[in-house]
Formats: structure tokens, C-alpha cells, sequence
């Protein structure tokens, strides 16, 4: 991926940083792999507004994801890199041999003609999935399971990746990009990789404009609302608004809100850094 800074003609484009897209191959998904994705606005079914600051962007169609990977020791080649509006890292759409086609997350260094597998017998490339079990200590992995056969729930996003670095009984131990480690069934999916598209973090969108084509409505902050609106709001002129905390009254910045019988908590070795 390669970004793209501009000559400050506009306010628009003064800080403005984008992506070129170079990594990109066509424009025009696979139309049986697209679905229609209905926009609620952040409104319930009765038309109360649920969840605020969201609305209008531009109109979207879903990619259908292959996230369990379940299709075992049948090849497959590369036919095309996408952009995919609904996530930030880049899809890979697949045709195997007997002609299916599928997209997947596609991992940094997976080109148009390469051929992947999944299953025991894949090879320890970019792109190739298999069971935790059977991958080398210190690989780094993607699009990892949780429970098997239930798809990928972690490290999906662009430019992250796992490390597996022990293997104890059934489970195996990896970390996590939070810097959480953790226990997972070593029956486990898992794709060898880091997510593309590592470039992400550093778009600069530039104006606000750019915020509603995603559908993101601007975000007011709670210490200008009034007390009814906002636990830390009111007050006479700039107040601070007392103690960081949502609207519900939650408190943020440190306050932790994970459930302490959590029943996952077991398989939890050392909690996220801070």
C-alpha cells in the first residue's frame, strides 16, 4: 500500500493523507458473493433513535467472508485483491479448482495467481489456514478462532497480527495485538500472516465531509451538553465537567467494566497492556 499526501489548495487537503489503492487489482466485486446491506440510521424498529451519531454515508454492499476457512485440501488461486467498504483491510477473492468462489481477509504479501490451501497439508505461507495445533511456535497468524468451526473472531483488522508462542496440552498459548495472552483450543482455525492494508493507521481523512460519506454524524462533546443531557455537563462557562464518564454515567479512562465472573477470565494468562 502507498499513500498519497496533498498540496494544501484547500482547508480540505492542507492535512489531508490518502491511500492510492495501488495494491488494489479490479473495481468490480463478484456479484454472487454480494448481498444487500439495509442501513438503520440508529434507529430500533419502532423509529426511536438507539445509537447516536450515526447516519447518511454512502450507499454499501455486503462481501460475503469466508471466516471459517472450511473448505480443506483443495487448492485454490488468487484471483483478485479488493477494496471492501466494510473493513479496513483488503479481500482476496478465491476461485479453488472445482470452480468456487470465495472471498477472504487477504494477508500482506498475497498476490493475484498465488495458490493457498487450507487443512493440515498447506505449507507454512501467507494466506494458508490450518489448525493452531499444527502451526510452528513463533508464526505470525491472523483470523484466529475462538471455538472450532465457528469462524474467525480475532486479529481481523488491517495491518495486525498474532504470535503463537507456546503450546500446552490441548490449547495453545498466543498473543494477542492488545499485548493480551491467552489459551486457545489448538483445534482451532488459524491463517499464517499479517492482515493487509498496514497503512491504514496513517490516513488522514482531512475534513468532516469525508466522516459522513462513512456514516459517522458529528460527535458532540458530553461537557457542552446541559446536566439533563450529560452527567458532565452545565456549569458556568468552560466547566470541566467533574469526573470522565459517559452518558450513562459509567466512568472511563482507567474505570474497568470487564465482568469479574466472566467465564472466559480462565483462559486469560496476562490482561491487555494499558
Amino acid at each position: 500500500m502507498a499513500l498519497r499526501k496533498f498540496n494544501p489548495i484547500t482547508p480540505g487537503t492542507r492535512f489531508k493523507v490518502a491511500d492510492t489503492y495501488q495494491d488494489v487489482t479490479t473495481r468490480e466485486p463478484e456479484k454472487t458473493l454480494l448481498v444487500k446491506q439495509k442501513r438503520s440510521g440508529g434507529r430500533n424498529h419502532s423509529g426511536k433513535m438507539t445509537m447516536r451519531y450515526l447516519g447518511g454515508g454512502h450507499k454499501q454492499r455486503y462481501r460475503i467472508i469466508d471466516f471459517k476457512r472450511d473448505k480443506h485440501d483443495v487448492p485454490a488461486i488468487v484471483k483478485s485483491i479488493e477494496y471492501d467498504p466494510n473493513r479496513s483491510a483488503r479481500i482476496a477473492l478465491l476461485q479453488y479448482v472445482d470452480g468456487e468462489k470465495r472471498y477472504i481477509i487477504a494477508p500482506q504479501g498475497l498476490e493475484v495467481g498465488h495458490e493457498i490451501k487450507s487443512g493440515s497439508q498447506a505449507a507454512i505461507e501467507p494466506g494458508n489456514a490450518m489448525l493452531l495445533k499444527d502451526i510452528p511456535l513463533g508464526t505470525l497468524i491472523h483470523h484466529i478462532e475462538l471455538k472450532p468451526g465457528q469462524g474467525a473472531n480475532l486479529v481481523r483488522s488491517a495491518g495486525v497480527s498474532a504470535q503463537l508462542q507456546a503450546k500446552d496440552g490441548k490449547y495453545v498459548i498466543v498473543r494477542l495485538p492488545s499485548g493480551e495472552t491467552r489459551m486457545i483450543l489448538g483445534t482451532c482455525m488459524a491463517v499464517i500472516g499479517s492482515v493487509s492494508n498496514p497503512d491504514h493507521r496513517l490516513v488522514v481523512s482531512g475534513k468532516a465531509g469525508r466522516s459522513r460519506w462513512f456514516g459517522r454524524r458529528p460527535r458532540n462533546r458530553g461537557v457542552s451538553m446541559n446536566p439533563v443531557d450529560h452527567p458532565m455537563g452545565g456549569g458556568e462557562g468552560r466547566a470541566s465537567g467533574g469526573h470522565p464518564r459517559s452518558r450513562k454515567g459509567i466512568p472511563s479512562k482507567g474505570y474497568k467494566t470487564r465482568a469479574p465472573k466472566n467465564s472466559s477470565t480462565k483462559y486469560i494468562i496476562e490482561r491487555r497492556k494499558k
